[in-house]
This record gives C-alpha cells, structure tokens and sequence, in this order.
C-alpha cells in the first residue's frame, strides 16, 4: 500500500467519524446553523431589513423572511453586483457563480470565504466515505478526471466570476494536482465537442480510475473513446474504480454505461448546485444521499402540493417524514435567506436524512390535471427499459394537447436510443402501465379516456446533443429537461424528426 493510500485511509476514517457526530444529531445540528447565519448578518442591510436582531424563533424567521426565488431576491443581488458591501452577507463575496435561470435570465450567485469551503469538502467527504465504507484506496494513485466548465475567470466589479465547476477547479488540493486530468489548457476550452476531443486523446492512454460528471456528458466522453480505441472502458481503463455523477439521475443511463464500460463500477452520487452542495451518497447500498446540515446551510421544506397556496407551511427538518415531494428552501453563509433552489426532494431516511431529487417545482406536466413529476417518468422509463432490454440515451416529455389527427389528448416522449428498438409499441405499453401505477391522477386520466396511451418519437442519433448545441448548452453543468407543461422543447424536438 502506497503511503497516498495509507493516507487517505486514515484521513477517511476521521472525517467518517465528524460527519456521524453532526448526522446523528441533525436538530441541534441545524438549530446551531440557524443562529450563527442570523448573528453573523443582522448588520447586514438585509438583515436590518428584516429584523434579525429580534428573532428569537424559527417563526419569527417566517414571520420576517418571506420565501424568494433569484428574481425576487434580484433588488438585494443587484447591489452585491454592483459591488456594494454588507448587503445579504457581511463583506462581499470572493466569487459570482454565473448560471442561467429558466425565468430570471443570468443569475449571479454569490460564493463567500466561508461558503466555498462547503463545496470543496463535501466532494472531497464522499470519496473519503466511500473509502471508510469499502476500504478500498487504490484509485488514490491512479488518474482522475471531472468533466466541467472551464475554470478561466472573468471579473464584474472586482469580484471573479465563472462557472461554479470551473471557480472549484481553482481549489483542487495539491496532493491531487498530479492526479487531475485534464491539463488546464483543455479544460478551458470553450467548445464541448473540441473540449471532448482533446480529453479523449490526453486520457485514452493513461491511468484512468476516477471518471466524474454529468452522465450524458460523461457518455459523449466514453463513446468517443471506444470509437477510437475499439474496446470497452474497462479494457481500456482497467483500473477504473469508482464512477462519480451528478445533475441527473444515473439509473436511465445505467445499462447504457454497463455496456460501454464492460461492467459494473461502483459509483458516488452528489447533489451540488451553485447555491450549496447540498447531500452527497454516504453508503453504497443506502437509498438517497446524505443532506449536509452542518455546512452553513438552514433548510426548510414546503410540501410540494402546497406550495402555490396563499401561506405554505414551512417545516425544519425535525418536521418532515419521508416519501413526501417537497420544495427545499436554504438560507446560507454565502447570503442566500428562505431561497427556493428550484427543486423538489424527498426523504428517504430520516436516521440519518437522507434525500433524493424528485424533480423541478416547475418541471412537471399537468395539461391536464396528471400531477406528473420527473421521478415518476424517470422510475417508469427505467423499469420499462430493464423489462424490454432497451437501452435509452436520453429523453424527454411533453404535453401533445391538440393533436393534429384530432384524437383524445397524449402524452409525447422524445427517445434517443442506443439502438433503434424493433418494437417501440412493447416500450411505449411498458412505460405506460408502470406511470399508471405510480400516478393515480394519470391512471383515472386514462381510464377516463381524457387521456390515451403515451406515444414515443424516436429522436434520431445525437439529435438531443444538437438540440443543446443550438440553444448555447451543450456539454459542461447543462442538462435537458425531463419534463416539460408545455410544447416549447417538444416542438423544436419534432421538427428535427421531421426533417
């Protein structure tokens, strides 16, 4: 064993023991977490414009913050832009994390000195977890590659600004600094397709035994490679140990990477996102990722079918149970207070809380009163594909309202397949009557017939990569949309098959 294994096997049984401490304790936990935001920032302007030095509850806190998303807290990022001080947060932050809202156009998040640790070790916790649960330290000494942004910086009233994956590129320790690939020069390639080329040919030849990323991504990566190596990645990368994702769920391209790979490789789950890495997969066999409540981040909960209601109650994590969709509200040190991040969680443990993304707030179809959220589809896609022994690429769904042919209303799922199916009527029944089992909206819908059975569209090969290309989102942190309550993807979708 290498002294980096030893090492890092130490280190790793350490760390394991601080997170069990804050984990089994979880309200004290986020109790102490709450206080500290609310003195650290009542001089701020937000907090005087909020109260702060009089709350002496969680709901005081309610009374006084109301729930915001980015456009909403727009007034107070606006300034933080501008380059003013002690607005939500004491000082100003070290980093804008740059990203792209659905309805607020370019959204600045701001990173502090002490919310960019958060981000840095939590990543580094699930490796060190992984290696406290099997023991297994090998990969240490092998080469290890994240598929990001590129971490060249631009800068907006003297702070930095860039991608979050390419702002933590900066923070990579240095006893992994030999370890990373790929080079800088590549990584700040701008063009994902130039990008991929020039990772295929710095990794095909070396070490490779971390691969991480976002999974459609990550494919693009490793179909390149076998188109130029003609082997499987595990023969190419035989060492390659442990596979780390996140962005998306991994099970719909799970068989996909199996027969790429060759085999099975153990893989890490994570939850990070520019306002705070939020859980990551603690245990191999557990369901869901472990929530960080001792990371300068307060979290809230909304049941998900209250959300839209005048006045939602807002729950601690003492309060919540689990397989409930919620929306996740934070509060954090980087000045973010009662933010809806967007997504919908649920529990699947709560000794320790553990969590899974369910889907987007918005992300869901209702055209017709179904209540359809992204885990169901994903579920459904899932068990249809393992049942029918096909291989789906990607997807997406959409609401066909108004057929043309003038027939009872559908839903349209957009496929790319690994390889074209001989029968897509088996899929699309499959598909159907496992959604009907988990949706009972859906069911009724279509037992009502105000709904018939979904039709698939067979998106032709890498159509959904250029439909990214042509919207500015291919590669890097982007991802498609599972679901959609309107026709706006569907319909560019469709004239691409047209063609």
């Amino acid at each position: 064993m290498s002294i980096k294994s030893l090492g890092a096997k130490f280190f790793a049984a350490y760390v394991k023991k601080k997170i069990d401490r804050w984990s089994n304790n979880p309200i004290k936990t986020q109790e102490k977490v709450f206080w500290e935001l609310i003195r650290a920032a009542e001089s701020t302007a937000f907090g005087r414009d909020h109260n702060f030095s009089n709350i002496t509850t969680h709901q005081d806190f309610v009374k006084n913050v109301p729930v915001r998303d980015y456009e909403q807290l727009r007034p107070y990022m606006d300034r933080v832009v501008s380059g003013e001080k002690d607005v939500v947060w004491p000082g100003k932050p070290l980093y804008f994390a740059k990203t792209s809202g659905t309805t607020s156009g370019v959204k600045y998040i701001p990173l502090t000195k002490e919310s960019i640790p958060t981000h840095i070790n939590a990543a580094r916790n699930a490796i060190l977890c992984y290696i406290a649960e099997s023991g297994r330290t090998d990969f240490v000494n092998g080469k290890m590659i994240f598929l990001q942004g590129s971490p060249e910086l631009s800068e907006k009233n003297g702070i930095n600004l860039g991608r979050l994956s390419g702002i933590v590129a900066h923070y990579v320790p240095k006893y992994l600094q030999k370890n990373r690939m790929p080079s800088w020069e590549t990584n700040c390639i701008e063009d994902w397709e130039d990008k991929v080329e020039a990772i295929v040919a710095e990794t095909i030849h070396e070490n490779m035994t971390v691969i991480s990323g976002i999974p459609p991504w990550v494919q693009m990566y490793f179909e390149r490679l076998r188109e130029k190596s003609q082997k499987t990645i595990g023969e190419l990368f035989p060492n390659f140990e442990l596979f780390i994702y996140g962005g998306v769920n991994y099970e719909p391209y799970r068989a996909t990477f199996e027969k790429l790979i060759g085999r099975k490789v153990p893989s890490i789950e994570l939850y990070p996102a520019s306002e705070g890495f939020f859980a990551f997969q603690d245990k191999q066999n557990a369901n869901g990722m472990l929530l960080q409540l001792n990371s300068g981040m307060f979290y809230e909960f909304i049941k998900a079918d209250e959300f839209f209601n005048e006045d939602p109650q807002r729950l601690t994590i003492g309060e919540v149970v689990t397989d409930i969709n919620y929306v996740m509200l934070v509060s954090t040190n980087a000045g973010l207070w009662s933010y809806n991040i967007g997504d919908t969680i649920m529990f699947t443990s709560t000794k320790p809380y553990r969590v899974l993304v369910s889907g987007r707030i918005k992300h869901f179809i209702s055209a017709f009163g179904e209540h359809v959220i992204g885990k169901e589809v994903e579920i459904a896609l899932q068990v249809a594909a393992d049942k029918t022994g096909m291989m789906v690429k990607e997807f997406t769904v959409a609401p066909q309202i108004n057929p043309t042919d003038g027939s009872i209303p559908y839903h349209e799922w957009f496929i790319e397949f690994q390889e074209e199916p001989d029968n897509i009527e088996v899929l699309a029944e499959a598909i159907d009557s496992e959604l009907r089992s988990q949706n009972s909206y859906y069911d009724d819908l279509i037992a009502g017939k105000m709904l018939r059975r979904l039709e698939i569209r067979i998106m032709p090969k890498d159509g959904f990569n250029e439909y990214m290309k042509s919207i500015g989102k291919l590669g890097g942190q982007n991802k498609l949309p599972r679901l959609s309550n309107d026709r706006k993807i569907a319909d560019v979708l469709s004239g691409m098959i047209a063609k």
